[in-house]
């Protein structure tokens, strides 16, 4: 799995969230919702520096963004891409099939 996150997406995070160099931000599944790769479970986010047992994890503008192992069931034949919705004033999710089994 890889985690893309966009230029836009990184500039969000920084000043809405106030993530800075050496912050971290979990990606997780949660109940309740629908994507379009899940009915009934949604995309959630929190801030958390200390990865522990990244299932993926990629670094953006000194930010650690990571999957835990234990939501790979959320993520597990997807890529992660991360943008910026400017009507949404906020991140945009896109899930794009990857060959991981």
């Amino acid at each position: 799995m890889k985690i893309i996150i966009t230029d836009q997406a990184s500039e969000w995070f920084h000043s809405e969230m106030g993530l800075s160099d050496g912050r971290g931000l979990r990606f997780y599944g949660k109940v309740y919702g629908n994507t379009p790769v899940h009915e009934g479970f949604s995309l959630a986010m929190t801030p958390d520096d200390h990865p522990e047992n990244p299932y993926a994890i990629t670094k953006k503008d000194g930010v650690n963004y990571y999957v835990p192992e234990d939501d790979r069931w959320f993520f597990k034949g997807y890529d992660l891409i991360v943008d910026y919705d400017p009507s949404q004033d906020g991140p945009k999710y896109n899930y794009v099939e990857n060959s991981e089994l």
